[in-house]
């Protein structure tokens, strides 16, 4: 998968980035941060709504 990192406590939230060339998902549930990089902006949108949808969040912000 990812790569996980273990926080505190923290609100759930999906994150998507573009950055040099790669698109970026983070996805921070209560206690780890995930995160996915892909070639497309459409892969990543779609990864990142499944994560959303999952999480049972209202949207996923775009950074």
């Amino acid at each position: 998968m990812g790569n996980v990192v273990p926080i505190c406590k923290a609100a759930p939230c999906v994150e998507v980035v573009g950055a040099s060339g790669q698109w970026v998902v983070r996805i921070i549930e209560t206690d780890q941060e995930i995160t996915r990089s892909f070639a497309l902006e459409s892969f990543a949108l779609a990864f990142a709504e499944g994560q959303r949808i999952r999480l049972h969040l209202d949207k996923v912000v775009r950074l």
